[in-house]
């Protein structure tokens, strides 16, 4: 089953949900004076919502004086009074919510912001050990559930809290001695919701874990649409995605399961309170201590305090759910970046074009080294093909170059400077690639060819398309070069793509070019058009050629011959040929 061994629900515990708490404190301290603001106005709304208990309990003693002595005026103000505070609470609730809105929306928009600054610092290895799929549910989905906890639940929180403590200080004022039979269940309800806190913790982090898993392996089978079809492969991807959707529902069914528990549970232990505060309060009023209006009020008052305590439990499991997605963006904004260039490290402004390897190691994984011992010589202008059965370490050898990773041990020079002390930026600006896997975005011909290449003229965009033999079938779409290309290149083919990306090296203008199969997508009769093109492209520039077709590099300088992470065999296609090595079999074997 596609992908399986490597999806499996990681169980994993926040590891510190007080911290990630205080960091998401401290991350939406730029909005301070708005979240001050939206303090004082709650506080001011809840202290409005307060006074209507003790209003109404006033005006049910009034109602309750007897004897025909219904003073209905003083009734009728006490009922205006309560109309007025209430309606201002609910006009300055309302001004709370939309700014807590407007910071959620700041926040949500920094945090992408400051995720996405994060993953263009990060280095390649981050992309080859992250499916695409959970690095974009970071960006999105735990973003969005972070803002929307912040814009709704913190309000709910706040509010909650303040009316708590009104709520209790009005009850001790109207009658303390109610005030054991109120707290007597307090204990209860702090222990429930500490021991369900431990079991929907982990819940949550998993719930998004999952998720991501579900995102990167719907983004792969998509992705991957036409070899499923030409493999007839659809019922069996279906049932994968079936068995990691099975786990994402499962996932979120447990986590809201116990989180909903929580609310009912606490609201029947609140009940329990009221219940007991209905039956000593009727042997307070028979014994003439407190008067019907007094445990009117505290009724209500006591409705407040264990209200909120309520709505705390239910959202509870969305506040972890926050914490737990918060999580996973500050692991990633955590995560090390590419290693800060060396302070001394030195700017190529001119680069000649003079690599040299010696002595260079290099394996991806601890103990399990790809390139041994490795050595070569690449002098300015010259153009050296790499060769070798797959898994030689072809590609290694331009992912060390470019400083992609940096090598176990061993120098790699350029211009006779260590690449180590030369700026990555400077270093790769320094060369030119065109890939087997050819990148295309969402925008028009023009900006796709021209990427790269800042402050280009539109003539020099289509001299490079014409060098690329791309020029005509430019012309054939709808707009031309202003013709847009959809996501990923979909309404053009695999060779027009890598045509576009050709067309994008000759614009650039690199003294260092690398070309890893870059004609792999494309007809044998516009190879030959644009091998042409590509001579006239590499001429004077130091040229690294990745190639399976090995008749495309026989005017090579130096191809050398890997095998197993060894240079097994160096030299020109003649010597090769008379030597009858590896590169001699693998010759025959294609024109055999």
């Amino acid at each position: 089953m596609p992908g399986k061994g490597s999806r499996d629900t990681v169980k994993e515990r926040p590891k510190d949900i007080k911290g990630t708490l205080l960091r998401l404190i401290r991350y939406t301290m730029e909005d301070r004076w708005v979240l001050l603001l939206v303090i004082i106005f709650c506080l001011i709304s809840n202290a409005l919502s307060l006074f209507g208990p003790s209003l109404a309990g006033k005006a049910i003693n009034e109602a309750a004086a007897g004897q025909g002595r219904v003073n209905f005026a003083a009734v009728r103000l006490y009922v205006k009074q309560m109309l007025l505070c209430y309606s201002f609470s609910a006009l300055i609730s309302f001004l709370v919510n939309v700014g807590m809105m407007r910071a959620a929306r700041k926040l949500g928009r920094r945090m992408r912001r400051d995720v996405f600054d994060k993953l263009m610092k990060m280095p390649v290895s981050y992309y080859d050990r992250n499916q695409a799929g959970d690095i974009i549910s970071r960006v999105s989905y735990d973003i969005d559930v972070i803002c929307t906890s912040f814009s709704t639940d913190l309000v709910q929180i706040l509010a909650s809290t303040v009316t708590v403590a009104g709520a209790f200080i009005m009850m001790l004022l109207i009658c303390p001695q109610l005030i054991p039979v109120t707290l007597i269940t307090i204990p209860v309800s702090i222990w429930f919701t500490r021991r369900m806190g431990r079991i929907t913790k982990p819940l949550f982090s998993a719930r998004s874990v999952i998720y991501g898993q579900m995102n990167g392996f719907v983004e792969e089978m998509f992705s991957g649409q036409r070899t499923i079809l030409s493999y007839a492969y659809e019922d069996t991807v279906s049932d994968a995605y079936d068995e990691i959707n099975r786990r994402a529902s499962d996932a979120f069914f447990r986590s809201e399961y116990y989180g909903m528990v929580m609310g009912p549970s606490i609201g029947t232990i609140s009940n329990i309170s009221l219940s007991l505060i209905g039956i000593f309060g009727a042997l307070l009023y028979l014994g003439k201590i407190i008067t019907l209006g007094q445990i009117s009020s505290y009724v209500l008052y006591s409705r407040k305090f264990s209200g909120p305590i309520n709505e705390i439990a239910n959202l509870f499991s969305e506040i972890i759910s926050a914490l737990a997605a918060a999580e996973r963006v500050f692991r990633l904004l955590d995560d090390a970046e590419e290693p800060p260039d060396d302070r001394d490290a030195i700017i190529l402004t001119k680069p000649e074009g003079n690599v040299q390897f010696d002595h260079v190691s290099f394996g991806y994984l601890p103990g399990k080294t790809v390139l041994h011992d490795l050595s070569l010589q690449a002098d300015a202008g010259s153009l050296i093909a790499i060769v070798g059965p797959t898994g030689a370490g072809k590609t290694t050898i331009i992912n060390l170059l470019m400083r992609f990773y940096d090598a176990d041990s061993g120098t790699i020079r350029a211009d006779g400077h260590d690449i180590q002390k030369i700026t990555r930026k400077s270093l790769r600006r320094s060369c030119a690639m065109v890939l087997q896997d050819s990148w295309v975005f969402k925008g028009t011909v023009y900006e796709n060819i021209a990427y790269g290449k800042e402050n280009t003229s539109r003539e020099d965009v289509i001299e490079a398309a014409k060098a690329a033999h791309i020029h005509n079938y430019i012309l054939t779409l709808p707009e031309g070069y202003d013709t847009v290309i959809e996501e990923d290149g979909g309404n053009i083919s695999k060779g027009q793509k890598q045509l576009l990306t050709i067309a994008r090296a000759f614009l650039y203008d690199a003294e260092i070019l690398i070309l890893d199969e870059a004609t792999s997508n494309v007809d044998t009769t516009t190879e030959k058009q644009i091998q042409g093109a590509m001579r006239r492209l590499m001429a004077g520039k130091t040229c690294f050629v990745i190639a399976h077709r090995l008749s495309t590099i026989q005017s090579a300088d130096l191809i050398l011959v890997l095998d197993h992470g060894d240079i097994v065999e160096q030299g020109t296609h003649e010597t090769l040929m008379k030597n009858r090595g590896l590169y001699y079999r693998i010759y025959n074997s294609q024109f055999s």
